[in-house]
């Protein structure tokens, strides 16, 4: 499909970095571009070949692989992809290939570093394509609170070196302090015990404090990597223990700085990926919490850090889908599984439950679908089995519901257009999230535009889905203050979950629907509705920013949660946040709120 040069800048208007370049700029990147049409299942580039240059994709989508096969990502309308290869030697890292029919947008090389060289906006977007964040803040400048094991071993001067060795079996550690109450007297490890016990023929009885490193050196929670780096050079020491007004407070060995540079996405999607069952997959996705707590260190956006992490859930479920078809044999027909909820959206935090169901060949006969109900089975229990648990709703390919042929989704989605009841308004916002993650992708193409086209037209099912968005609002209350839970367990918090981050993903799934965007996230959502004319440059920029603070603001609370040893929740008490944050984030949520009263009010998005 060839493009206009008012179709190019149109679009390009949409994607970051190109959207901050000046009018002349990008008039001038429009004519400079090329545009590639390629046809489904064919390679982009090649592993090792020389790049041809930054891609964004215009229509389609695209499959990436590693050198050893396994595909790390799937990309759609909007994705850029190349970045890495062409910065780095200017050789591909990795192997792209189209899924369906696809046209992709090319800036050369040359063009590429004129743009780097010439605007900051398009230098800062590409240096973190050569050097993530997540990178940058690598072992060495990463504060000691993400770095250490909480809670380390202790016991009194006068415990036994037997009972001591004992106490390091049980735990499976090297070291344990000495104590008395919350201060420090000295530190003992395995060395110790080999090098003054068992070298010297000490009894077993002798007390701990008689080898133990008297004061030993110490740092403190806001200190970095490279303090204990140094300092374990410097000292040929192994263990330092972690300090706070002179109460301990945690431990940081050369095993925990290992840990710590072993644990990114990348390296748990490899590991997914090879996993031969479910149980080896959950030992990864235990890990989860603490590459959060690493990515929003490493000053990562929210969008960067949900999105990682979905990549995981996704290896996750293509590869017991794989494992599945391995158990099962072939599947009879062609099928498709997809997500909705966060992971359709490619949101996910450290709180996930499962939403998924099937789309199946038209083909398919009654006797094809036993095949499919254990598939399903065994995908969700897998999924289950790795901290993704089962949906409380049902929401899951599991529920022969959820399980059906093309057709029958086809009838789904028009009834709740042409009835829009409350349960409709319900199952539509769950399923207009939904996002391909493994099979036959064209089952879902044809579907999506149609329904969304059928959406969009009906403005009483448009209504009725305006009316079911503001049901989540977001927490203000009198006097600038903010409206926390009344009763109950979670009493006295903000749920920032339903009444923060909702409001806005509900808002943006309007917007999708009057535009008939095809996004699922819903940052991308905001950014296509603006680009579409959906709602005003101001509006998106306004709800954008806001969206991001309180999402910001989310997974600073569960970052928190899990350095304290507590499983991540999304109900935060406003008083852990100081002044200054209460009030920004208290404009965040007037600005949702301002919002969700003009589309409420049909005043439409651009006024």
């Amino acid at each position: 499909m060839p493009l206009s040069h008012d179709q190019i800048t149109r679009f390009l208007k949409s994607v970051h970095p190109y959207d901050a370049l000046p009018t002349d700029a990008l008039d001038e990147l429009a004519k400079s571009i090329e545009v590639w049409e390629v046809d489904a299942d064919h390679p982009v580039y090649e592993l090792g070949h020389a790049m041809p240059g930054v891609f964004v994709i215009y229509e389609g989508q695209i499959e990436i692989t590693d050198e050893n096969g396994v595909v790390v990502s799937h990309l759609g309308l909007r994705n850029s992809f190349g970045e890495r290869g062409l910065l780095k030697d200017g050789k591909a890292a990795t192997k792209a290939r189209t899924h369906t029919p696809s046209v992709l947008i090319v800036l050369q090389p040359d063009l590429v570093r004129e743009l780097i060289d010439a605007h900051d906006v398009v230098s800062k977007f590409f240096n973190r394509a050569r050097a993530p964040r997540a990178t940058q803040q690598s072992l060495a400048t990463s504060r000691i609170d993400t770095l250490m094991a909480r809670d380390p071993a202790t016991c009194a001067p006068d415990t036994t070196v037997q009972q001591a060795a004992q106490l390091m079996r049980d735990r499976g550690i090297s070291s344990i302090c000495i104590t008395e109450g919350d201060s420090l007297f000295g530190i003992a490890t395995v060395r110790d015990l080999s090098g003054k016990i068992v070298a010297d023929a000490l009894p077993p009885s002798t007390p701990i404090n008689q080898i133990m490193t008297r004061e030993p050196v110490t740092l403190s929670p806001a200190d970095i990597g490279s303090d204990v780096l140094h300092a374990m050079m410097e000292r040929n020491i192994g263990h330092i223990p972690i300090t706070e007004g002179g109460r301990l407070v945690g431990m940081v060995t050369q095993t925990d700085l290992t840990h710590y540079q072993a644990v990114n996405s990348a390296e748990l999607v490899r590991r997914i990926a090879r996993a031969e069952n479910a149980a080896e997959m959950a030992l990864v996705t235990a890990e989860i919490p603490q590459l959060l707590v690493q990515l929003v260190a490493g000053g990562n956006r929210h969008e960067v850090v949900t999105r990682l992490i979905t990549d995981i859930a996704d290896t996750a479920t293509r590869r017991l889908l794989t494992l599945a078809v391995t158990k099962l044999g072939p599947p009879p027909v062609p099928y498709l599984w997809l997500a909705c909820g966060s992971q359709g959206r490619q949101e996910q935090t450290g709180v996930s439950d499962q939403d998924n169901c099937l789309m199946l060949d038209d083909s398919v006969t009654d006797q094809d679908m036993a095949y499919f109900v254990e598939l399903a089975k065994f995908v969700s229990d897998g999924l289950d089995a790795c901290g993704y648990f089962y949906c409380p709703g049902d929401m899951m390919a599991t529920n022969p519901r959820w399980c059906q042929p093309v057709r029958v989704w086809r009838d789904y989605f028009k009834g709740w257009i042409a009835k829009p009841n409350p349960e409709a308004q319900m199952l539509a916002s769950v399923m207009f999230d939904l996002r391909p993650i493994g099979g036959s992708y064209e089952l879902f193409t044809e579907l999506q535009v149609e329904t969304l086209a059928n959406a969009s037209a009906n403005s009483i099912f448009v209504a009725h889905m305006i009316s079911n968005s503001l049901k989540h609002t977001p927490p203000l209350g009198l006097l600038r203050g903010f409206a926390t839970i009344r009763s109950g367990e979670h009493r006295n918090t903000l749920d920032l979950k339903h009444n923060g981050v909702v409001p806005v993903v509900d808002l943006a799934r309007i917007y999708s629907l009057q535009g008939q965007l095809p996004e699922a996230n819903t940052r991308a959502r905001l950014s296509a509705a603006e680009a579409a004319g959906v709602v005003s440059a101001s509006g998106a920029r306004d709800l954008l920013d806001a969206y991001d603070l309180i999402a910001e603001t989310r997974l600073e609370h569960q970052v928190k949660q899990v350095k304290s040893g507590n499983p991540p929740d999304n109900y935060m008490p406003p008083t852990s946040l100081s002044d200054f944050e209460r009030s920004h984030l208290r404009d965040a949520f007037v600005v949702v709120k301002t919002m969700q009263s003009a589309v409420g009010h049909g005043k439409g998005m651009l006024g």
